[in-house]
């Protein structure tokens, strides 16, 4: 089966220190290059929780009741970008499902994102084990609403989050 994801040839899927495969690179990688595109189908909501038991968590948000994700269990493999968390990520979104670099990115270093750049959801906050200097300790799916993450991520979210952060800004 043809994946549904593209990964950039300068990267390759590996054990992760974080969590289970990650994405790493397997040389330099520059700002702003693209690194993964999220493939899928769109689902709304109700859609996701049906499938999520049979198919764990591989959903990019696009909306907020549309999610991007694999349906079948044999498209599963090919929609994940198998970027882990980190809260200090390497990679941002460019747009909705685009993945870019954040910096000029070295070969052997894991490609990840923090997951408010892409999370708007009321799940329980989790344990985060990035192991990074900065790691806030618990993650959870409105991290996005932070000050200091939306000032240090700001370019780098999707443009669903980005577009509420502003509402919520114009409000303000």
């Amino acid at each position: 089966m043809h994946p549904l994801s593209f990964l950039s040839p300068k990267t390759t899927v590996t054990q992760s220190p974080i969590h289970g495969r990650g994405l790493f690179a397997n040389e330099d990688i520059a700002k702003d290059e693209i690194v993964a595109i999220k493939g899928g189908h769109t689902v709304t909501r109700e859609i996701l929780a049906e499938l999520r038991p049979a198919l764990g968590s591989a959903e990019i948000q696009i909306a907020g009741e549309l999610f991007i994700c694999p349906v079948h269990d044999e498209e599963r493999e090919g929609s994940m970008i198998f970027s882990n968390h980190s809260c200090e990520p390497t990679i941002g979104v460019c747009g909705q499902i685009v993945f870019v670099a954040m910096r000029t990115i070295r070969a052997g270093e894991e490609l990840t994102h923090d997951w408010a750049m892409t999370d708007d959801d009321d799940e329980e906050p989790m344990t985060c084990t990035c192991g990074s200097p900065s790691c806030r300790g618990v993650i959870s799916g409105k991290d996005w609403q932070r000050a200091d993450l939306q000032q240090r991520y700001a370019g780098y979210f999707s443009s669903y989050l980005a577009h509420k952060i502003q509402q919520v800004s114009n409000k303000e």
